[in-house]
């Protein structure tokens, strides 16, 4: 047998039990691995002086393993294009911006991404940069 006014009181506790949850959100779990990325250097790549930046996996702990990262190299030039270049798992990225133009500055970023063994990559992946250097 039901009391009439258990059903009140159980509605009446309804409202109250969704302000309550409402506040709390859930933490993102921290990334599987930390990234770095160089700034700007000169190097003589494939016969011509060109601008290069890397961006490596650097701590990166079991359970845990590198995923993907990106390396990009862009001059300060308004509409200049930017080049970008990839790397899959351990294998760093590294891109070269050609022709080096002596007098601009040029700007790298990058990302990098884990992944826990076993599992897909993570959903967020660390960004990286802006470093910036003239040449």
């Amino acid at each position: 047998m039901r009391r009439p006014g258990a059903t009140v009181l159980i509605a009446a506790m309804l409202p109250l039990g969704g302000v309550v949850t409402a506040g709390f959100a859930a933490a993102e779990p921290p990334p599987p691995c930390a990234f770095t990325l160089s700034a700007p250097q000169v190097v003589h790549h494939d016969g011509v002086d060109a601008v290069a930046a890397t961006v490596a996996p650097a701590d990166c702990g079991p359970p845990a393993a590198p995923h993907m990262s990106v390396a990009c190299v862009q001059p300060a030039d308004a509409g200049a294009p930017m080049q970008c270049a990839q790397g899959t798992g351990a294998q760093p990225a590294q891109v070269y911006f050609t022709p080096l133009v002596p007098g601009v500055t040029y700007t790298a970023t990058g990302r990098g991404c884990g992944s826990w063994i076993g599992t897909d990559p993570a959903p967020l992946c660390q960004q990286l940069g802006p470093l910036t250097a003239a040449f």
